[in-house]
């Protein structure tokens, strides 16, 4: 009985560690650059084309 629990909870540790890896490979795999941000923003209609173009010009 004690061999069954020492193994579940081994089992329990490794799924956490390979979730928790899997989380940051996939979070730090694409990083939304400040275009992207203004690519979006324009997109949604939230700035002008005007707009677009100056804060592109700063970027």
């Amino acid at each position: 009985m004690g061999l069954i629990l020492l193994l579940i909870v081994i089992a329990v540790v490794i799924f956490f560690f390979v979730k928790i890896s899997r989380d940051k490979e996939t979070s730090g795999s694409h990083k939304e650059t400040p275009l992207d941000v203004l690519r979006t923003r324009y997109a949604k209609g939230e700035i002008s084309k005007g707009e677009f173009d100056r804060m592109k010009e700063d970027l």
